[in-house]
């Protein structure tokens, strides 16, 4: 239930704007350290450029160019974190780097950078670097470009297959240690008293409710709010704000597996541009991005455009020969804004993705902390370093971080004997499949998605035929995860809708336990139906298909 009233008779602590992976990072991290906390979101958790990335958990092997070494440190030494504290949501991934003579990166060069990466990684749980020389390589990748390779490298990162689920996971881990997290709540002003934001006028987005949110006499603000920091920075009652944020756009396609498709991920350069871009084996898809061009537009509706699907199915069939990949393999599409700092005349490969710590006391407002970048990697320190900044402008001692090695919610190993125990208990009416996928998804959780299919064993039956994905799914995204649309279903609790035909197959199994087992009403769910088909039309089906589309209809 979202009560208002109860949250206006409050006053917290910090006040969190941006329901991200880094919103709720800091969020996380505040609550554990006892401080009063509220998070509120525009849209649902995870929405924004969380969702949209790479899915990687990496240390940015090509920082290194550009000389940032403590970020590709403090990258590396975070994603060893996240293999500790978030193992079934968090995996080693094994890349490859093909190196050709002409169109990359000197042989030398790529390994200097894999000798200093290792280096960097000192304290890491995966294996070190090895360098392939060109027969070798050849023998491994066939079906690579042989033209003016001279080797290549591979080294480990980190997956996160599931973005959205580790952004969820800080804010249930928020919510267990006594914060207040919101959903669909927007930022309509922030009421500034003397040099200092007192209150923070808001408005419920699926009902139209007005509230208000107080701080205590030091409360903090923290504008997580992404690539949309600026446009909450605008909203203080008095004065101005300069421009932080200089966005890009970053597009990726997901492809179903081809003639070709290596076992490991591809980490290569564009043979028309040089462009790095990956391409990577995503549960039993194919995903390939990302793009990375200057963005100016409306936040709210991010597209790949046709140029840029294109773009990524032309390098990727000059990378890999056999692929023949047309616009016809696409499965899904989906782009994102990268919150990085504005500079003018800056090419977007060269802006730092180190994130900074804004203080607004430069602007005469001394209880503002905005963030601008910030990567998914490095989400724990980012909400560490937040934290500690906020109880240094309280003028008190801050705690000691628990997060450094406090596991999120679900954590478990996939060797875990309760896996393979809670298997065997379902067995007679769930397929193992789905048991290790539920776990996959929820970690020690699964078990109460399970639970709910006890009662009701139509719940254990599958939402769409070719995935393990059961309708109990639906019922305890609702129920226990704060889903409050279709989309948040399909798209952020599930990766349902980047699988199956953006979604739109399972929607009547979605509907139909929605209305059964949730109590909404026809006129909710005619409404959802319509809200949905516009979010995919207007976000991820491309261009190409609703023009063609169109034509057919006019004929």
């Amino acid at each position: 239930m979202r009560n208002f009233d109860n949250i206006q008779e409050q006053t917290y602590d910090l006040i969190v704007i941006g329901g991200g992976v880094n919103g709720a990072g800091v969020a996380r991290d505040a609550a554990l350290r006892g401080l009063k906390t509220i998070l509120i979101e525009k849209g649902d958790f995870a929405s924004g450029t969380s969702s949209w990335s790479s899915r990687l958990i990496h240390g940015g092997l090509r920082y290194l160019e550009y000389f940032e070494v403590p970020l590709v440190r403090e990258s590396l030494r975070e994603r060893e974190v996240l293999l500790k504290t978030a193992p079934h949501l968090v995996k080693p991934l094994l890349l490859t780097i093909p190196i050709y003579a002409k169109r990359s990166r000197p042989y030398w060069k790529i390994w200097a950078g894999m000798f200093l990466y290792d280096l960097l990684s000192y304290d890491k749980t995966v294996p070190p670097h090895r360098m392939l020389p060109p027969a070798e390589f050849k023998q491994v990748f066939r079906s690579l470009d042989p033209e003016g390779l001279s080797g290549g490298a591979q080294y480990y990162d980190g997956q996160v297959t599931l973005a959205e689920r580790l952004c969820w996971e800080n804010i249930l881990a928020a919510k267990e240690a006594g914060a207040t997290v919101l959903n669909y709540v927007e930022v309509m002003e922030l009421v500034q008293e003397g040099d200092r934001i007192a209150r923070v006028h808001c408005k419920d987005i699926l009902d139209g409710a007005e509230f208000t949110i107080s701080g205590n006499e030091n409360a903090v603000i923290i504008n997580t709010a992404g690539p949309w920091v600026d446009r909450v920075d605008e909203r203080v009652t008095k004065g101005t704000t300069k421009q932080k944020i200089g966005g890009t756009k970053g597009s990726h396609i997901i492809v179903d597996r081809f003639p070709g498709t290596p076992d490991t991920s591809l980490y290569v350069e564009a043979k028309s541009d040089g462009r790095p871009f990956f391409i990577i084996p995503w549960l039993d898809k194919v995903l390939i991005g990302t793009t990375d061009i200057p963005f100016n537009g409306d936040l709210d509706r991010v597209k790949a455009d046709n140029a840029e699907i294109d773009y990524l199915i032309t390098e990727t069939n000059n990378i890999i020969t056999t692929a023949s990949l047309t616009r016809k393999d696409i499965v899904f599409t989906y782009c994102g804004v990268r919150p990085l700092p504005y500079h003018e005349g800056k090419k977007p490969g060269a802006l730092t993705r180190k994130h900074i710590l804004y203080d607004r006391a430069t602007e005469g407002i001394h209880n503002i902390i905005s963030l601008i970048g910030g990567k998914l990697t490095t989400y724990r320190h980012v909400g560490e370093e937040m934290v500690e900044a906020a109880y240094a402008k309280m003028g008190r001692k801050a705690p000691p971080c628990p997060t450094l090695t406090t596991p999120l919610p679900g954590c478990i190993l996939a060797s875990d004997p309760r896996i393979q125990k809670t298997a065997r208990e379902y067995s007679d009416r769930i397929s193992g499949k789905t048991i290790y996928h539920l776990f996959s998804l929820y970690g020690t959780k699964a078990t109460e998605v399970l639970a709910l299919t006890q009662d009701n064993p139509e719940l254990g039956h599958r939402i769409c035929a070719d995935l393990p994905d059961i309708k109990a799914q639906i019922l305890y995204a609702v129920r226990s995860e704060m889903a409050q649309t279709v989309l948040d279903i399909l798209r952020r609790r599930t990766t349902i809708a980047m699988q199956d035909n953006y979604g739109l197959d399972a929607l009547p199994v979605v509907i139909d336990i929605l209305s059964r087992y949730c109590g909404w009403s026809r006129e909710r769910c005619e409404r959802a139906i319509v809200n949905y088909h516009t979010y995919m039309r207007e976000n991820c089906i491309p261009d190409y298909i609703l023009a063609a589309e169109k034509e057919l209809a006019a004929i």
